[in-house]
């Protein structure tokens, strides 16, 4: 396998796709474990975590590949592929929902390539000819910064005079759209299943935001010495970067700009009249529950003294 690919296509991966990648794995494995206290004796060994497979889709444009869904194979390991017919109906399917979706390679879990992957990956060329392989390991790695996710693509070698094909290490972005960003921001602030307090929840979000502005500040330092060296001269001038970094810093005035002021201030009427609404229409409710109950008391006492009701 070599180290990087010289292929010089740009891969976009989505959110969307780990996630369905981590919870196929995680249904799989919860089903193969076996019930507690069903263990003979403790003695055996524990069992190896199980591989699941699929297929990514996406988009093509270009040079830019951009994989935004994926969904779920059946495997034979007997014969070590894929159902076809089960691929050939998901892929019909898929198409009616995402007409501009196409099928852009397959993945797997797992902690690297195994020698039973390349069968499957010349088995999807006749869907894509140059498929992507994405593999997702899910051991668990504290000291690991960086997404446990890898794609690799397929390139022709010539090894010891004989043409193979192998696998090659690309690099990718994570590339995300609104409702993607909703679902993250939603699943980052779910309770965690260990019954952790409020605190502990709170506490791991400030933390998180904390690292955020933390690599957000020492990459700006690093920009910011960078500039500084290439003013006084220590490194070479490079024109794309500095078009680079004027387009951003061109960004930033436009924060105080008197159409943004005019539209916060818009936006922030609005939500006080809305909560002011709201407040008059509870302030409303509350009196008419007070009414309502004023007026039965004293429609009990109007009947033994002859009055008539109060409203």
């Amino acid at each position: 396998m070599a180290s990087s690919s010289s292929s010089g296509l740009t891969f976009k991966l989505h959110p969307l796709v780990i996630v369905n990648i981590s919870d196929h794995y995680t249904r799989v494995k919860s089903q193969a474990q076996p019930p507690h206290g069903s263990s003979n004796g403790g003695s055996s060994p524990p069992p190896q975590p199980p591989r699941v497979f699929g297929c990514v889709i996406g988009i093509q444009r270009g040079r830019t590949v951009e994989i935004f869904n994926s969904f779920e194979l059946l495997y034979d390991p007997s014969t070590e592929s894929l159902d076809r017919s089960f691929l050939e109906k998901k892929q019909e399917l898929y198409k009616k929902v995402f007409p501009n979706f196409y099928i852009l390679g397959w993945y797997s879990t797992g902690s690297d390539v195994q020698e039973s992957d390349m069968h499957i990956h010349k088995a999807l060329m006749d869907i894509n000819e140059s498929p992507v392989y994405v593999i997702l390991n899910p051991a668990i790695n504290h000291s690991q910064k960086d997404l446990p996710v890898t794609i690799y693509e397929s390139e022709l070698h010539v090894i010891d005079g004989i043409p193979q094909l192998i696998f090659v290490r690309s690099s990718y972005t994570i590339e995300t759209v609104e409702a993607e960003r909703i679902s993250v921001d939603h699943v980052a602030h779910l309770k965690p299943s260990d019954g952790g307090s409020a605190a502990t929840q709170l506490a791991a979000h400030l933390t998180g935001i904390h690292s955020a502005i933390k690599m957000l500040n020492s990459r700006i330092r690093v920009l910011h010495n960078y500039l500084l060296s290439m003013q006084r001269g220590d490194i070479p001038m490079e024109d794309s970067l500095l078009r680079q970094v004027s387009s951003l810093l061109r960004r930033l005035p436009a924060i105080e700009s008197g159409k943004f002021q005019d539209d916060f201030q818009m936006e922030y009427n609005d939500t006080l009249l809305i909560t002011y609404l709201a407040m008059l229409t509870n302030c409303s409710s509350t009196m008419n529950e007070l009414v309502d109950k004023f007026n039965t008391a004293y429609d009990r006492h109007s009947r033994r003294g002859g009055r008539t009701a109060f409203i």
